[in-house]
């Protein structure tokens, strides 16, 4: 009997801890997506059937006034709008399907729509999931503001590749790769995913400019919520002294011109991992699945609202850097057939489309076995 309320209890606690605020990141995320595919395809005068958080049975769901069934589905992990038309996986219905829509169904069908309409709407999903990550951010920085440091050389770790280049204590960096810096942070920022590369920083040392070529070496450190992570280095450390450390508040629209900076860098770092993954430059442990994404919603959930919500707003934009990708079935395959359309001035042929969404599945779905694979026995 002991055992079994033990286990009811662990069972217990771990509903409210991690899978309670699993599924809150999850639906925050797909649902915005999938409204932004919806809401666009009205604008654009697309009729819509279903609109599903989630896949398989449905759970609980009800009709509009419309006649679009919004329903909760049994796999919390997705969702889709189904429009009016797009019926196969290539949104190009056969011909007895094509001829089963009446008149009015015709003039909405998303397959028969222009195709800036359906680029838009399938452009949409991304689209909205970049937007609540910049909304979740302004509001951050409206609410806390931002601490900040000058990006100073305070002290030089010793067998570094900073001391084998040749940086000293009081230098202050300017530029790195190119990109100009104002703060440490930003030094931090550009240097942690380039480990192995070879990165020119020009330093400001007294009244000249000095031009210092570091490699960044590869180190484990834990973040903030738990961790592990691998980051890369230079072995440059910034202090109060010379850092000067001060927060900044931001108003409104400074506040907004932040966040869309902040999103701008996650998704550029997304891409630059992605790009040395591929090239087998990263770590395969770097990358989670839904297993990772549970224990980092409980971790956030333990820490307060406000980490989990900034976890959503991370999780967004990768969500939407992720299906952007050209390849079928993710949005980008989609707007990549459109974009050929666009050229050509006819649609790509059934045939062509249902080959490359074959591939894509098979690639999407070998994505996902390995990201599981990572989550329960890789690292």
């Amino acid at each position: 009997m002991n055992e079994f309320l033990a286990t009811f209890f662990s069972f217990d606690n771990i509903v409210f801890t991690t899978i309670i605020p699993f599924l809150f990141v999850l639906t925050v995320v797909v649902f915005v997506h999938e409204m932004g595919h919806y809401l666009v395809g009205r604008w654009c005068g697309i009729g819509v059937r279903e609109f599903s958080v989630g896949f398989g049975p449905e759970l609980v769901g009800f009709n509009d006034r419309r006649g679009t069934r919004w329903k909760l589905s049994a796999i919390p992990l997705g969702g889709y709008v189904k429009f009016v038309g797009d019926m196969s996986v290539a949104s190009d219905p056969s011909s007895q399907e094509d001829a089963g829509l009446s008149a009015q169904e015709r003039r909405t069908a998303f397959h028969l729509q222009p195709v800036w309409k359906r680029a838009a709407t399938v452009f949409a999903g991304p689209a909205f999931n970049f937007l609540l990550t910049i909304a979740v951010f302004a509001v951050m920085f409206s609410i806390y503001g931002r601490m900040i440091s000058e990006p100073m050389v305070a002290e030089v770790r010793a067998g570094s590749p900073a001391e084998a280049a040749g940086f000293q204590p009081g230098d202050r960096f300017v530029t790195v790769d190119g990109t100009r810096v104002y703060t440490f942070g930003d030094v931090q920022r550009l240097v942690s995913g380039r480990a192995g590369d070879p990165i020119v920083f020009v330093m400001a040392r007294g009244e000249e400019e000095v031009a210092l070529t570091a490699t960044p070496d590869l180190v484990e450190q834990t973040d903030a919520l738990g961790n592990t992570i691998r980051v890369g280095i230079i072995g440059v450390v910034n202090n109060e002294e010379m850092g000067q450390p001060r927060h900044i508040e931001y108003g409104p629209v400074e506040s907004v011109a932040e966040a869309v900076k902040e999103t701008g860098h996650i998704i550029a770092r997304t891409g630059q991992f992605l790009q040395r993954f591929v090239s087998g430059r990263e770590d395969r442990c770097q990358l989670g699945g839904p297993v990772r994404i549970a224990d980092m919603a409980g971790k956030a959930a333990s820490l307060g609202f406000e980490w989990l919500v900034q976890l959503v707003a991370v999780l967004s934009v990768g969500i939407g850097f992720l299906n952007l990708l050209p390849i079928p079935p993710l949005d980008g395959g989609h707007l990549a057939f459109y974009g050929v359309e666009a050229v050509m001035r006819r649609p790509v042929s059934e045939r062509v489309m249902e080959l490359f969404y074959r591939v894509g599945m098979l690639a999407v779905l070998a994505f996902m076995g390995f990201v599981f694979w990572n989550d329960l026995f890789g690292c």
